[in-house]
């Protein structure tokens, strides 16, 4: 009677990106965590994950789009310059969300993406998008949610942040940033300058009105550039200035 043999080797193992996109920690909120063990199974690229420090750009304005990006952690921005030369901050981005899908439509990127804190990313090769989507109808109706998501958000700050009375659009630039906290759930703060690129408003604006909530315990300023937020004082304040 022969003995049973056994396999030296495991006789299915999964290519090593594949590994690598299961055990990712923002796999849930990220692209990929609408497919399925199998589906990330047909993962054979090499998909890079960039650390970059603060104030470092993810990529240009009208350059070549070939990746698609998954923020890991930390925050970006998105910046463009009027035709007058005026710098404007347009959105922001955090964990699990998906930037840079303009790759998606092989065009330029349309924005500039800076770093406005320390930020990891997911780099996706947009040919293994367009390979994954061929077959796992899922990932595209997850796409074109994201871009739903994206163009939501950005009409939302032009709504919230770009209209209205300067202390309401700062009220709610902060209560955006609230979607953004970190271990300690610690805001990153903008500088004055990038309040005013984000809230059309001048620096002395900003700094008066970051005083005056400061002052209202709304906002702790914490270096080198973080806050702590009272929820309640800040919902207080929002409900204020809506009545006004």
């Amino acid at each position: 009677m022969l003995a049973k043999a056994w396999p030296l080797y495991a006789l299915h193992d999964p290519h090593p990106q594949a590994r690598v996109c299961q055990q990712c920690e923002v796999r849930r909120t990220a692209l990929f965590g609408v497919l399925d063990a199998a589906s990330l199974d047909r993962i054979h690229a090499h998909i890079d994950a960039p650390q970059l420090a603060a104030d470092q750009p993810v990529y240009r304005r009208g350059e070549s789009a070939a990746a698609v990006y998954t923020v890991r952690s930390g925050i970006v921005r998105f910046e463009r310059v009027t035709e007058g030369g005026v710098r404007r901050i347009v959105r922001l981005a955090g964990q699990g969300e998906l930037i840079g899908q303009e790759a998606l439509l092989n065009r330029p990127y349309a924005d500039e993406a800076v770093t406005c804190t320390p930020v990891q990313l997911c780099r996706i090769p947009r040919t293994l998008v367009d390979e994954l989507g061929q077959a796992e109808s899922v990932l595209l109706r997850e796409l074109m949610s994201r871009w739903q998501q994206a163009l939501e958000r950005a009409e939302a700050w032009v709504a919230d942040l770009a209209t209205g009375a300067a202390r309401r659009r700062m009220l709610k630039l902060i209560e955006q940033l609230c979607r953004y906290p970190d271990a300690a759930d610690l805001i990153w703060l903008p500088r004055r300058e990038e309040m005013g690129a984000m809230l059309d408003i001048t620096v002395e604006t900003g700094s008066r009105i970051v005083s005056q909530l400061r002052r209202e315990g709304v906002l702790e300023l914490l270096p080198p550039r973080q806050a702590r937020v009272d929820p309640v004082r800040l919902a207080e304040a929002l409900r204020a200035q809506e009545s006004a």
